[in-house]
């Protein structure tokens, strides 16, 4: 079976080098400018090849992030001054002339004041939008957004909704929206609701869902659909899909569940099945790679804040009192950072990926003693990934998972709780301390009013994506929702950068001290690079090389 790969002939992508090595400063053409301008199309070049007649394909995987296995779902397009399209596999890529229809939107009383409500082909959104005068125009994604063919008729269309992992405010509001979505605005009548995550799809039966049993659940926390960690059998959950002719996929869920929807995409492809598979992430820790944010992180913020408010409380009203509390975050502090931004009453916030001591100069135990000799109380914020390295030197940590694979972590603010009541009891200070885990009421409640917003611009432009036989995971970026390849939300995980000024802010409001070394922040500066460096595609040249190795300096949901 023959693989689309991007990779230009050995001749050309020469000639193009040689050509860019004499061109031009930017505004002054010249014949290498245009000889360019002519090699550079909009589209990639693209040469289909066999595995097993291409002689170098060993030595383009081994160079590569991306494997061999993933290198047909890769499609990169590029332009003139370093514009490069990382772009979403579409069901034409493998099914020979599919069916176009006109889109029923056109049609829609409701949209026909809109004035240009279709979105064009060629918009896409940049992921780094700051820039300098000379800088090249790096990586785009597609735009999301209705189109003015789609590949479905509405008759024809069934569609299935899931929800995995772990809660999150606004699974209901994106479930309601979805369904309210396909019937409203594209007159769909056959969806479908899968029961407790993926193993729904081989072990319980299918419930028909429609406008009216969705209309109010936007209003309750957690999701309908009940949900599960685990249960992930890619051929199975296909088998199903093809068994019930569902074709399009919702899947709503973390970084695992999108990694589980790509799995799933790749096995539609391979089959051939005309389904789309559209992934809607979730995560309340925010640690998504490159969206801006996820739908329920306000609401658990805003909820976070609540319990840091009563932490406050309690502080205030004892003699040398302390409240601590711990809020949810195992490998990204982002909750527990805009919790304390939003709150000013936190004297201390320990996240994951600002390491700290707690004995001798500098450490954290002086820094309490010194918080409460001034104000007589204080208020601590920690991640519950925080840490987990000093818990295991005096605690034997385990390497059991959970059931997404995830390592069960120990708990940091218990562990704080008696190290600091032992501290004081050993300097013979009385003090009071209150511990508060709100972690089950944070993820529990229904979303708030913007994240409800945000989660109906989702689904609508998941509908749209699948409509139009888009297959991806949908995020807004810089301000625009855009349709995201798979692979990309799937290999790096967004982490709190403390070389960014929000840390630094943070650091400012609290008054806390970094805790950091010289060599820490060097560390950390090239963990920061390393990170957001997305996987180099496959036969990637030296401009779209470049353009992904530009993308590692900038993270569009990092600094403000």
């Amino acid at each position: 079976m023959a693989s689309h790969i991007i990779l230009p002939p050995d001749d050309e992508q020469q000639r193009r080098e040689d050509e860019e090595a004499d061109e031009p400063p930017p505004g002054h053409d010249g014949p290498a400018a245009a000889a360019t301008k002519a090699a550079l199309p909009f589209s990639a070049m693209c040469v289909r090849i066999s595995r097993d007649s291409y002689p170098n394909l060993r030595n383009l995987r081994n160079a590569s992030n991306v494997s061999l296995a993933d290198a047909a779902y890769v499609k990169i397009s590029e332009g003139d001054f370093g514009y490069v399209l990382d772009d979403v596999p579409h069901l034409a890529d493998y099914i020979p002339d599919v069916p176009t229809y006109p889109n029923p939107l056109q049609d829609h009383p409701a949209y026909s004041t809109v004035k240009q409500y279709f979105v064009n082909e060629d918009d896409t959104v940049p992921q780094k939008v700051v820039v300098q005068k000379n800088s090249r125009r790096g990586i785009h994604f597609r735009r999301a957004g209705p189109r003015q063919r789609v590949n479905f008729e509405s008759d024809e269309v069934k569609a299935c909704i899931v929800t995995c992992g772990g809660l999150c405010p606004g699974l209901n509001t994106v479930i309601r929206e979805l369904v309210c979505g396909l019937s409203h605005m594209y007159n769909v009548n056959n969806i479908y609701g899968i029961q407790n995550g993926y193993k729904g799809f081989y072990s319980s039966n299918y419930v028909a869902i429609t406008p009216k049993i969705v209309n109010d659940i936007h209003k309750k926390g957690g999701t309908v659909l009940g949900t599960s960690r685990g249960g992930h059998d890619t051929k199975k959950i296909v088998d199903n899909i093809q068994d019930r002719g569902i074709n399009q996929v919702y899947i709503i869920g973390g970084d695992g569940t999108q990694k589980g929807a790509y799995e799933i995409f790749k096995e539609i492809r391979k089959r051939g099945l005309k389904v789309a598979v559209a992934g809607i992430p979730k995560t309340i820790d925010n640690d998504i790679a490159i969206i801006d944010k996820s739908f329920g992180f306000d609401s658990a913020v805003e909820e976070a804040q609540r319990a840091i408010d009563s932490a406050h409380v309690e502080a205030c009203s004892a003699e040398n009192g302390i409240g601590l509390v711990k809020l949810m975050g195992r490998y990204s502090g982002f909750i527990a950072m805009y919790a304390t931004l939003a709150s000013r009453d936190v004297d201390c916030c320990l996240i994951p990926e600002s390491p700290f001591y707690m004995d001798g100069e500098g450490g954290l135990l002086q820094y309490i003693e010194r918080r409460l000799k001034e104000n007589k109380h204080m208020v601590i914020v920690v991640a519950e990934g925080a840490g987990q390295d000093i818990i295991a030197q005096s605690i034997p940590s385990s390497e059991q998972q959970d059931a997404s694979g995830n390592k069960l972590l120990l708990d940091i603010g218990l562990w704080l709780t008696h190290k600091i009541k032992d501290h004081f009891k050993s300097k013979k200070t009385e003090m009071t301390i209150k511990y508060i885990d709100p972690t089950y009421m944070v993820r529990a409640i229904p979303s708030n009013a913007s994240d409800n917003v945000y989660c109906t611009l989702l689904a609508h432009s998941a509908i749209h994506g699948a409509m139009a036989g888009y297959s991806s995971t949908i995020g807004m970026v810089n301000g625009r929702h855009a349709y995201i390849p798979f692979y990309r939300v799937t290999s790096t995980r967004n982490k709190v950068k403390i070389t960014d000024r929000m840390w630094a802010r943070l650091l400012s409001s609290t008054n806390q001290p970094s805790f950091l070394s010289q060599k820490d922040v060097d560390e950390a500066r090239e963990a920061d690079r390393l990170a957001n460096k997305p996987p180099l595609p496959a036969g990637a040249n030296h401009n779209v090389a470049t353009a992904f190795g530009q993308s590692a300096s900038s993270s569009s949901n990092g600094e403000i």
